[in-house]
Order: C-alpha cells, then structure tokens, then sequence
C-alpha cells in the first residue's frame, strides 16, 4: 500500500523502514515532531534524517514546527514521573494526528511509526493511538512492535556514523535522562568507592611484599658491593707483597 511512515530520527527509522520496504509498501516519511526541544535538535535531527533518506530515494515530509501546540497539548502534564505515561500518550497523539490528517488529505492508504522501536516508549499505547488515528481518517493502521530490532538499528547507525540523541525529545525528557545519566554515573563512583576499600587490605599487603623485595635486592646489592670491594682490596694488598 502507500504507507505514510512516521519518524522521530534517523537512527530509529532504518529497521522499520527496511522492514516495510520487505513487505513491500511504497513509503513516504513524514517528520512530524513539535516535541522535540530545543529547535536546534529538532534541526539536527532532521538533518540526519534527510541525509539518510537522499541515500535511499525516499520523501521527506516535514510537518510545521509548532512548539505552543505541543506546550500546550502535552507540557501541561508537567515533569512528573507519575504523569509521565498521560503526557507521553497525549505527545504520541499530536503526532500521529498531524501525519494521519496529512496521509489522509494526500491519497495515502495508511499510516505507521518508528515509534515502536526505543524500548524506552509505550509500545501498547503506540498502538492504540495509531488505530484512533487511523480510524478517524479512515486509513489503516500498519503496526509492528520494533523494539527486537534496537540492538540492529544502534549498530547500523553508530556504523553509519549517524548523529545518535540521548534523550526521547521533549524537555522533560532530556531533564529525565540527564538525571538518570547521573544516578548512574553515582552509581559507578560509588561502587568504584566500595571496591577501593574492600581491595585496601589486598593492595597494602602487596606493597609491603613489594616493599619487602625491594629491601632484599638492595641488602643483597649492598652485599655484593661490599664483597666486590673487599676482594679488590684483597687482591691490591696482595698485588704489592
């Protein structure tokens, strides 16, 4: 069918993309994402992702910009974890609505997302706000969970050299994912901490063995010494007789 296929980044295109193309959909890609801060990573997102698509032959549509919208829409959920799956299905809707009244105005027969492939998302309810979609504009929803092809989209981007985010999009999530970056890094610092004490009494008794092997090549240098100088002495005082 002509597939309308929403995307959020370069990265997390590649695998859906191909795997649809397998299928055998023509496809066109619509980047649709008023939550992404700030404009200069929605930018480079994009970016990567046009370049990508020049490679493969394949449209690129951009949707408008709007950040009020999705400020407005979705950012009135606030940053807090527990509103966090309300405002991630409420962001997932202003996009998907965007690229299903676009598909629908332009003769496509339906719609599906790259969405599905971050381990870090609501797949479930991907799925459900594809089908709601799709069923008010009377497209049909092309839906497959993604996420057993992460590890191949990390690896085929990182070969790629593609720009690869670290955080979903929003505000709110880059906020997320710099604490969770520092808890981890916490984290590290304080088993490291915890290893460096356990392995003290290990580490000091290896350097009084060192310390110990140290002095007993320097006793026997000494001893050596002494010895080479008294046979010098022996043979000079024998030397002259």
């Amino acid at each position: 069918m002509k597939l309308l296929l929403h995307a959020c980044c370069g990265p997390c295109t590649l695998e859906p993309l191909r795997l649809l193309l397998e299928e055998g959909h023509k496809i066109s890609i619509a980047y649709m994402n008023s939550n992404i801060q700030p404009k200069t990573e929605y930018d480079h997102r994009l970016e990567t992702l046009l370049a990508f698509a020049r490679d493969q032959g394949i449209e690129v549509i951009e949707g408008v910009y709007d950040a009020h919208a999705w400020a407005t829409r979705v950012g009135s959920y606030g940053p807090s974890s527990e509103t966090r799956p309300d405002r991630c299905r409420a962001c997932y809707r202003l996009r998907l609505e965007e690229a299903a009244a676009y598909a629908a105005a332009h003769g496509f027969d339906g719609l599906a997302t790259t969405l599905t492939v971050s381990p870090y998302q609501y797949t479930t309810v991907i799925g459900e706000e594809l089908a709601d979609v799709c069923a008010a504009h009377g497209l049909a929803p092309v839906f497959h969970d993604y996420r057993e092809n992460y590890a191949e989209a990390t690896r085929r981007s990182r070969e790629m050299g593609m720009y690869r985010q670290d955080y979903c999009g929003c505000g709110f999530s880059k906020v997320e994912a710099d604490d969770e970056r520092a808890m981890r890094a916490a984290e590290r610092a304080r088993a490291k901490a915890e290893r460096e004490i356990r392995l003290a009494p290990i580490k000091a008794q290896k350097e009084r063995e060192l310390a110990a092997r140290r002095a007993e090549k320097q006793e026997y240098a000494s001893r050596r010494a002494r010895q080479r100088a008294a046979l010098k002495e022996y043979k000079k005082t024998h030397a002259n007789r």
